[in-house]
């Protein structure tokens, strides 16, 4: 039986990788679901093939996650297509890597800016069209950076520390709205399209290895011994957005193959 049947959700970051993942099961498990990102034509294909595979109204939406008046637009956009918005997953996000001595500063703003800025432009947006409804769910892709420090990866750490500090207070204040805040902290999507496209040349170039002996370093850190999946992502992702987690909010649910267990 779909979980999340006749929800309406947006997904930001959505075009493609995680987010697309996240934005599919959603549908498949019964929600509409608003895909937003900056990359337009991108989430519109996305859109597209979600609804063909799953039945469900999709729409897609540009915004910069920084711009509260974007942001609230969409949300807008999305209350207007599905008459509701019953989850938010915050999604989007960068990631900039460099010793301390040589992070420009300007890229480690840019950092925080995104990725802990950003969540919380979304989540007002969100909470302000779900209050008057009294319900909904909120959830925060955060990352096993958010847990520990992360070598060479100071801004990318700093923000996702930030946000576990942001869900748990934003969690605070939504509680007497019938509002659950939760994160989800992956472990390293190694065959994602973030690793893939990026992420093993930066991490070759910060550490002094090659790309293939940079895969062996992380999965030679996980009990699992593999890397996170996004369906594994998604399947936490789903159980927070479901009324099985009625009782949950303020949390950081680790998904990383025992690598962080705090």
């Amino acid at each position: 039986m779909s979980r999340l049947t006749n929800r309406a959700a947006l997904v930001t970051g959505a075009a493609q990788g995680l987010g697309e993942a996240i934005a599919r099961r959603l549908a498949a498990e019964g929600s509409d679901v608003a895909l937003i990102d900056i990359s337009l034509e991108k989430a519109r294909e996305a859109a597209a093939s979600i609804a063909k595979d799953t039945g469900r109204k999709t729409i897609a939406l540009k915004a910069d996650v920084t711009s509260d008046v974007e942001m609230a637009a969409a949300v807008a956009a999305t209350v207007e297509a599905f008459g509701k918005i019953d989850l938010l997953v915050s999604n989007a996000g960068i990631l900039k890597a460099a010793d301390i001595t040589e992070f420009a500063a300007s890229d480690w703003k840019r950092v925080i800016d995104v990725n802990l800025v950003g969540y919380f432009v979304c989540a007002q947006a969100a909470a302000n069209a779900m209050i008057p409804n009294k319900y909904g769910t909120i959830v925060q892709v955060n990352s096993k950076s958010g847990k520990k420090g992360s070598f060479r990866n100071s801004a990318y750490a700093a923000s996702k520390f930030g946000g576990i500090g942001l869900t748990q207070s934003i969690a605070l204040d939504l509680a007497p709205h019938n509002i659950r805040v939760n994160a989800v902290c992956p472990g390293n999507l190694l065959d994602g399209s973030l690793w893939q496209q990026s992420l093993y040349e930066q991490y070759a170039r910060t550490q002094g290895l090659t790309p293939d002996e940079v895969r062996k370093k992380y999965e030679s850190q996980v009990p699992l011994g593999r890397g996170c999946t996004y369906e594994d992502v998604a399947n936490v992702v789903v159980f927070l957005a479901s009324d099985e987690s009625s009782y949950m909010t303020g949390q950081a649910i680790n998904v990383t193959g025992g690598q962080e267990m705090r």
